[in-house]
């Protein structure tokens, strides 16, 4: 039991560990933390007195989940519009047998024949439609979409939403288990006819009994927590009237490994979803443009941290476009370190799970960064956790240089590095 061992030596690993329960089945997403991992530091690091958590790079709301359930007001940020939704509907109690009444309505509904005139609904205009998604799969999505989106509930609207934005993805001719969008060949050549409506509903049964579970240890706690998921940018400014200085007793977060361009494509990943869900196109095609890195600086920035400067000027002599895009990332992610630090209070936590990716063979000390971009801001580092990535959804080797056969490692590790605030500047 965890109790009996010091945290420095208990595997962080959680190799058998189910880590979709609770309404952390919902919804695939890129690069995901595992919930067993914020839990432990959620228990580890926070006092009696801690109320308020903050996750800057929220995601799909894995942090957010398990602070609320420990019965913390929870605040998390990101700038993916479906990373929002899947935040909020984690969070959200629904009445159960209202919901079960839902999903009894959608199975009438899913026997309907989508050809029929009176079921035919204006297909949505957005751009590559026919490029993603067959004319018959296109008629089944516009036809659910439609019943999506007239439901009157709001909380039950959104957790249909949520599972209607997975079947997108399901249902499209990208590749199954990538990030980026690329067409799969066997879909195209093969007629692809997926069952739309029997996936929506295996997603609603499957998010119900996610809810569910989470209902019965929401209803355990004394007081009911906050959520509040918001859209700004922690590189650029944190509003201090969504939080003030000093106010967040706690941070548990994983940033992005770099520039999503590069790296983990948010924005590819969620786009259909993006699109399919009225997101415009003028945003739904910039979501990685806009995260971290993803604006490319003129000049490469001297970071102060030799490990960091030096592997980015090695970096520089290959490729000097590759060296402004890691340069660009890094100014970002100091920028966003600063910003945080101003919002913990006096001897708060910050916990950082990072991963130190390679570009052109060099790995990029990202852990070594966090540690250094907080110390400038006052806090002192208490202690850093090593954990092996079990079955993370990325290869174990890539073509970093788009030359055939020439392959290199990916990330099999990462960092969970903990911060206290010891200054009161």
């Amino acid at each position: 039991m965890e109790s009996s061992l010091t945290y420095s030596a208990l595997s962080w690993d959680f190799r058998k560990e189910n880590t979709r329960n609770l309404t952390h089945c919902y919804h695939d997403y890129p690069a995901r933390m595992i919930p067993q991992i914020a839990r432990r530091l959620l228990k580890k690091y926070k006092s009696k007195n801690h109320t308020l958590l903050f996750d800057p790079f929220c995601g799909s709301g894995t942090v957010l989940v398990e602070g609320v359930l420990l019965g913390l007001d929870v605040i998390g940020t990101d700038l993916n519009p479906l990373a929002r939704l899947i935040s909020k509907s984690k969070c959200t109690n629904i009445d159960i047998g209202q919901l079960r009444e839902a999903i009894k309505r959608y199975s009438e509904f899913a026997k309907k024949d989508p050809n029929s005139e009176n079921e035919k609904s204006p297909v949505p205009d957005f751009k590559n439609l026919t490029f993603w998604f067959n004319s018959r799969t296109i008629a089944k999505l516009t036809l659910l979409r439609k019943f999506v989106f007239s439901i009157p509930n709001d909380a039950i609207r959104l957790f249909f939403t949520i599972a209607f934005s997975e079947t997108v993805r399901e249902s499209s001719i990208s590749k199954p288990g990538e990030f980026k969008l690329v067409r799969a060949k066997d879909r195209i050549e093969n007629g692809f006819n997926p069952d739309v409506f029997g996936t929506m509903l295996s997603k609603l049964n499957r998010n119900l009994d996610g809810l569910t579970e989470y209902i019965s240890h929401h209803n355990e706690l004394t007081r009911k927590p906050q959520v509040r998921i918001e859209e700004f940018d922690s590189s650029i400014c944190i509003p201090q009237n969504i939080i003030g200085e000093g106010t967040i007793d706690l941070v548990i977060t994983s940033p992005p490994y770099g520039d999503s361009s590069t790296t983990v494509a948010y924005g590819q990943f969620s786009r259909l979803s993006n699109q399919w869900l009225g997101i415009e196109d003028e945003v739904a095609f910039k979501v990685d443009k806009h995260l971290m890195g993803g604006v490319r600086s003129s000049e490469i920035q001297n970071f102060n941290i030799p490990k960091l400067d030096m592997a980015i000027s090695v970096i520089d002599q290959e490729n000097h476009s590759r060296a402004l895009e890691v340069s660009s990332f890094y100014s970002d992610l100091l920028n966003s370190c600063s910003n945080v630090s101003k919002v913990v209070k006096f001897l708060g936590y910050v916990c950082y799970v990072v991963s130190n990716r390679r570009v052109k063979g060099i790995t990029l000390p990202t852990d070594t960064a966090i540690i250094d971009f907080f110390e400038r801001n006052g806090f002192y580092h208490v202690r850093t956790y090593t954990r092996n990535i079990p079955n993370k959804r990325m290869p174990s080797r890539n073509s970093p240089t788009n030359v055939k056969g020439l392959t290199d490692k990916t990330m099999s590790t990462e960092s969970i590095i903990v911060l206290q605030k010891h200054s009161k500047l």
